[in-house]
């Protein structure tokens, strides 16, 4: 790939962050760069959520806040924002797992991991390593968790995991290696409190995010399985919003929810290709989503393409750059909106404890004899969002807490649709986020490239 320099890219807020073509980059930039972005006639709004005619949002894999955004107020502080995001501590440490000292969070100099857990199980000990079953949310259990995980997957002959001491855990990134995010949090809006909607790992919090619920899931979906609940799409079809979900390897975690998705996936579910092409053919539906949680295998088991720690996650994120630009230079830009969040915090290091939450309904956990008792009481860990649109807050960071289910309310509410569960209809409505008055970034912003080329070396830690 060539060095961004030689690409002659021109930013809002100023990069300048790598230092040669196939190195790592860099530190950021100490100053902004000059403005430039696409010159539109400035439009006044009405005030009202119905200016947006299409909602998009996207799940990335498993990445906690402070793995990807505990770093952002440096960035903010040097492009003239103000640093108030919670992020990382200077504290910020977990217990080693054997003896005495610590670990403290660090900067990775690898954009691919080995793999941690977010199980039911190991989530609860992340929280509290020596209490789960009654947390006092020290948050001290990371690097246990997955140092044990390392351990039992070697033993099980499923992996030569290298990091048995858990340290990955504690690792972090910056603008150095996700120059796009960055830009993109700061140019438009994120929030510190945003968080993923079950305590635990992917396939619960995958389908929370489409019906509001886990029913009853609490880690893998037993095969065969088919929900009959209804999912957003439900209330979509019925409501007669036009929808489509894009999938990144053909797979859609709507799968499961087998008779609605067998009346409509010819219709409805299409490649990430066909997104593109709609852009363009002007025939972009009123909400979509965008799925990469079920993904075929490919040497590290996923696409390549889902940030998931033993992924490039360069590569995620210029993926998610390649969907989020065009529609930025579409027809489509003066009445969109473009949500990234990710489905949850993958086992990663977050100093933020879950936070209490609505039971979604009467499903109990269907826990193994050996599982934490808990209910869905309280969320996951945090998660990064990044909530693009002309009608977003140019740099603003919201406080006010949530969950991945209040994009659903977010859609309930623009399209008078029902809640699906009493989770989602507890849910803030997401509306902080916009001026619906001012439309203050009609203006196109030019985000960099987003580089792919930093060292990815899964078994080390260098």
């Amino acid at each position: 790939m060539k060095c961004l320099a030689a690409l002659g890219v021109t930013t809002l807020i100023g990069l300048g962050i790598l230092t040669g073509c196939g190195g790592m980059p860099a530190t950021m930039a100490s100053r902004p760069q000059t403005m430039h972005t696409q010159a539109v006639t400035p439009q006044v709004g009405t005030g009202s959520v119905t200016q947006l005619n299409h909602i998009i949002w996207m799940l990335q894999e498993n990445r906690s806040f402070d793995s990807y955004f505990g770093s952002l107020n440096a960035y903010r502080l040097a492009h003239n924002l103000p640093a108030n995001v919670d992020g990382l501590p200077a504290s910020a440490s977990n217990p080693v797992v054997k003896g005495v000292g610590t670990v403290k969070s660090y900067h990775l100099n690898t954009v691919c991991i080995e793999n941690v857990t977010p199980s039911w199980d190991e989530s609860r000990r992340d929280i509290d390593r020596y209490n789960p079953k009654d947390p006092k949310a020290p948050m001290d259990g990371f690097v246990y968790s997955a140092a044990n995980y390392a351990i039992n997957e070697n033993a099980a002959g499923h992996g030569t995991y290298a990091d048995i001491t858990g340290v990955r855990a504690m690792g972090y990134y910056t603008d150095r290696e996700l120059p796009y995010y960055y830009f993109m949090a700061s140019q438009f809006a994120t929030s510190d409190r945003f968080f993923s909607p079950i305590l635990s790992r992917t396939p619960p919090n995958r389908l929370a995010g489409l019906a509001a619920s886990s029913l009853g899931i609490v880690n893998n979906i037993p095969k065969a399985t088919s929900f009959k609940a209804p999912t957003i799409f439900t209330l979509l079809q019925n409501a007669g919003i036009s929808w489509k979900v894009y999938t990144t390897s053909g797979n859609t975690y709507l799968g499961y929810f087998g008779g609605f998705y067998g009346k409509y996936k010819a219709t409805h579910v299409f490649p990430i290709a066909q997104y593109l092409t709609d852009l363009k053919a002007g025939t972009l539906p009123q909400v979509a989503f965008i799925e990469t949680g079920v993904e075929t295998s490919d040497g590290s088991g996923t696409s390549e393409l889902d940030e998931h720690p033993d992924t490039n996650i360069q590569k995620g994120a210029a993926y998610v750059s390649s969907l989020i630009n065009p529609l930025m230079q579409s027809p489509y830009w003066k009445d969109s909106v473009f949500i990234l969040g990710y489905d949850e915090g993958g086992g990663l290091y977050d100093h933020v404890a879950p936070q209490p939450a609505k039971i979604p309904d009467s499903i109990p956990p269907m826990l193994a004899p050996n599982n934490d008792i808990d209910t869905f009481s309280r969320t996951g860990f945090r998660i990064p969002i990044i909530v693009i649109s002309p009608f977003t807050k140019p740099g603003y960071v919201s406080h006010t807490v949530m969950d991945t289910t209040a994009i659903l309310k977010f859609i309930e509410i623009r399209f008078k649709l029902p809640s699906l569960t009493a989770r989602d209809a507890a849910q803030p409505d997401m509306s902080e986020f916009f001026d619906f008055v001012n439309i203050p970034n009609q203006a196109v912003p030019s985000p960099p490239v987003q580089p792919t080329n930093a060292p990815c070396t899964n078994h080390k830690l260098p």
